[in-house]
């Protein structure tokens, strides 16, 4: 994957970014907050009202006094746990919200990438950008409008009324406050490298699972089951490593927080028992002695609380910069500002052509390239692998972009169209055929939306596809697996070629789509355009060369460049690349051709 090399964004800035995701949500975000807010308050009178109750019991209060502190204490616990439920649900419903809208925003943004813009994101990269992360983020938001709100609420509240009831005695608490933090983010500080390595790990155990997944044809036909479990294996181990090992720094808050909490309140109890008994609960009484202990464990505990918070914005913090990744990502290529929308028709024009995959490579994968094609003709493109034949084809419909010269259609630079009207107007069947989970109309309908029965039967039949879907028992309604893995490889590229008849394209490319069906139904297909869709341009790349002799011009390309153009028959009198595949593929008929 090839990085761009980016100034990081602060804190700031990625947080004001993720917060744009946040949008129909943000009542319920503001609204979590004043309900946490009305929580606290409720909840620190709570201690207040239990002191007076004992210090009431003590002065000797009657039973009816008791009931109206025991009633109203009632009231005050029933009063918080519904500000705390209510809370619960519209914080839940806020994250939730945010992490929907992350995804959808991503996807979005991942749909208007380039190819360019997807060569630097690995695909496993990108699922778990849109799956673990949104949730490490969602998590931290939940956090963040809740218990961040509450934890620093409680303290300032459970430390006011710490010296309003305990008076000097708070101060043990106060002193201690600042040595536990230092301890507990101390503790965050070595975890937070270990998180921001645990993110790329996750991506390449992710990597491994989906390549086994896609390729397990593969492997159970070479009996590399072994060699996988033990390469997941090691992903997986890595991630638990690292994990287990945050986790057991991590482990350190609780104990840490304990051992303070015991030590503080030994002394809090040494000293508070002193002072009751030594003044007679004059200067301090055992009412406001329960309520201090009370406060100083809403301290303490909000304490830790705040520590979380923060360990889990830290994860997310690396999430939240991966996902920002995505949506600043902008695509190399765009519309123009004032694009055209019609394509008069499927001529094609190299002009002193140069092609790199990234702006700083330095091998180009295709040079100096002058083509120029006329509508309607067939072109064929051949050439050894690796000559860059689906790199030249890829140019036409901007799938990339030209690094030098340009490319016209219809006479016009292809960045001067509209994208969507060029690729409408540019079918392009990829090497890598790909059949979505659905019917076969449904399918078909990738092509055109509005196609009718009756279109899509004439495009199967044109692409030889049509005898092969009446053999299955639900002909058109039979139900395509994803990938398109229950038909063979044959079927899936004729439907394919099907799908991209139906867009009615001025050019057509067929990126060696013929490659798994057999030479008669090959021939058959190359007929029926030649007779049914003759206006239309089409690009043939093939391996097999009886797929383009019979074209208007073949082109062999070598390198990245055109090493030798011309008919079939102009091609095998020069006696080049062409001549030698051809007779290698054709032995049988070698004798008479070289008579001729």
């Amino acid at each position: 994957m090839q990085e761009r090399t980016k100034p990081e964004l602060s804190y700031v800035e990625v947080f004001r970014k993720i917060l744009k995701s946040v949008r129909e949500y943000k009542r319920e975000s503001v609204l979590t907050s004043i309900l946490v807010a009305c929580e606290v308050f409720v909840e620190v009178l709570i201690p207040f009202l239990t002191a007076m109750l004992i210090d009431s019991i003590k002065a000797g209060a009657n039973l009816p006094e008791i009931g109206r502190y025991g009633a109203l204490l009632i009231v005050m616990a029933i009063i918080s746990l519904g500000f705390g439920t209510a809370a619960g649900i519209t914080c839940s419903t806020a994250a939730a919200g945010l992490a929907k809208n992350l995804r959808h925003d991503m996807f979005y943004s991942i749909q208007d990438f380039s190819f360019s813009n997807i060569d630097r994101f690995s695909t496993s990269s990108l699922v778990t950008r849109l799956t673990t992360d949104s949730t490490n983020v969602q998590m931290a938001y939940m956090m963040v409008i809740r218990t961040a709100i509450r934890s620093p609420l409680m303290l300032i509240f459970a430390m006011v009324m710490a010296f309003v009831m305990g008076g000097n005695m708070a101060f043990l608490f106060l002193a201690a406050m600042p040595i536990l933090g230092i301890v507990l983010f101390a503790i965050l500080l070595k975890v937070i490298p270990i998180f921001r390595r645990i993110f790329k790990k996750y991506d390449a155990l992710n990597e491994s699972i989906e390549e086994n997944i896609r390729g397990i044809r593969v492997v159970k036909s070479f009996v590399r089951e072994e060699y996988e479990k033990e390469k997941f294996g090691k992903a997986a181990h890595e991630v638990y490593h690292d994990f287990s090992r945050a986790e057991k720094i991590m482990a350190l808050n609780s104990p840490t927080m304990n051992f303070f909490i015991y030590v503080i309140f030994c002394f809090v109890i040494y000293f508070g028992s002193y002072t009751i008994i030594s003044t007679r609960g004059v200067a301090l009484d055992v009412g406001q002695y329960s309520s201090l202990i009370t406060y100083g464990f809403m301290m303490m505990m909000n304490l830790m609380m705040l520590s979380m918070v923060f360990g889990m914005i830290t994860i997310a913090e690396e999430s939240a910069r991966r996902i920002v990744e995505v949506l600043e990502e902008q695509s190399d290529i765009a519309n123009p500002e004032n694009p055209i929308f019609e394509l008069s028709d499927g001529s094609i024009d190299f002009d002193n052509v140069s092609f790199k995959y990234a702006s700083d490579a330095e091998h180009r994968a295709l040079a100096d390239i002058d083509l120029h094609i006329k509508s309607g003709q067939t072109v064929g493109i051949v050439g050894g692998t690796g000559s860059s034949k689906t790199s030249l084809v890829q140019l036409i419909s901007r799938l990339y972009d030209v690094s030098e010269g340009s490319v016209r259609v219809g006479g016009r630079d292809v960045r001067e169209y509209d994208l969507d009207t060029l690729r409408d107007s540019v079918a392009v069947v990829l090497q890598k055929n790909v059949l979505f989970s659905g019917t076969i109309n449904e399918n078909m309908r990738w092509g055109d939306a509005n196609a009718t029965d009756e279109q899509i039967v004439a495009a199967c039949k044109l692409a030889q596809a049509d005898d092969f879907i009446r053999s299955f028992p639900d002909g058109y309604e039979t139900y395509i697996e994803q990938g398109g893995t229950n038909v063979s490889g044959g079927q899936k590229q004729r439907l394919c070629i099907a799908r991209a008849l139906l867009k009615k394209p001025k050019v057509l490319i067929l990126d060696d789509s013929t490659s798994a069906v057999d030479t008669k139904t090959d021939s058959l297909i190359q007929m029926g355009f030649r007779n049914s869709i003759p206006d239309t341009t089409k690009i043939v790349i093939a391996q097999r060369m009886s797929s383009v002799q019979h074209a208007d011009l073949i082109i062999v390309m070598d390198h990245g460049r055109i090493v030798e153009h011309g008919t079939h028959d102009e091609l095998m009198k020069k006696g080049g690349f062409y001549k030698e595949t051809y007779l290698a593929q054709n032995r049988a008929d070698a004798g008479v051709i070289d008579d001729e």
